[in-house]
């Protein structure tokens, strides 16, 4: 499990609950952390995910599971897509999330946090879903990975070139998520 929410740290409400579909790019974002076994230990992966496209927009890998890792992948996130204020930004309740640093990086960028109810990983389902497509077409299918650094160019490998680009999901009409945000756009 990587959630640590036995924090003091203050938990926004879950939003993402009340919310129709998204109806055009950057509206809402999701996130995660999740963990991934390397031939020695173990490495931390972040990842936000734009629920209208299903694009995963941000990402970053750790050797440790702190707030710099998802601040590292909001950095991503934020420079390639500038999101206008007003997005929603559904997370759990890890202390990487609640904490002030980031919290305070929402508030200036005019983002609205929002977060899972307790215990609850159905209300991140998609990002969840993302997850297990990932170990299942990646993770799963491959040796440990002997480092950190060949891990990083494994995931740059399927994200940013198949997962993004050529993979086909059947809730974007059996597009990738890049192109159906070019048709969108059209």
């Amino acid at each position: 499990m990587t959630t640590q929410s036995n924090h003091d740290q203050p938990i926004a409400p879950n939003r993402l609950a009340g919310l129709p579909e998204p109806t055009r790019p950057n509206e809402i974002w999701v996130a995660d952390i999740t963990y991934i076994r390397l031939a020695e230990g173990w490495i931390y992966l972040a990842a936000i995910l734009a629920l209208y496209s299903r694009r995963i927009v941000g990402w970053a890998v750790s050797e440790r599971i702190d707030t710099a890792l998802v601040m590292a992948a909001w950095n991503m996130a934020v420079c390639h897509r500038q999101p206008p204020a007003g997005l929603v930004f559904h997370s759990d309740r890890g202390v990487q999330y609640a904490s002030l640093e980031y919290r305070s990086t929402l508030a200036m960028a005019e983002v609205m946090a929002s977060m899972s109810r307790k215990g609850n990983c159905y209300d991140n389902a998609v990002m969840e879903a993302f997850w297990s497509t990932l170990k299942l077409e990646l993770i799963y299918r491959s040796e440990a990975f002997n480092s950190c650094a060949q891990a990083r160019q494994s995931l740059f490998d399927y994200i940013e070139v198949f997962y993004n680009r050529q993979r086909l999901h059947s809730a974007l009409g059996y597009q990738s998520p890049a192109a159906f945000e070019q048709t969108s756009r059209n």
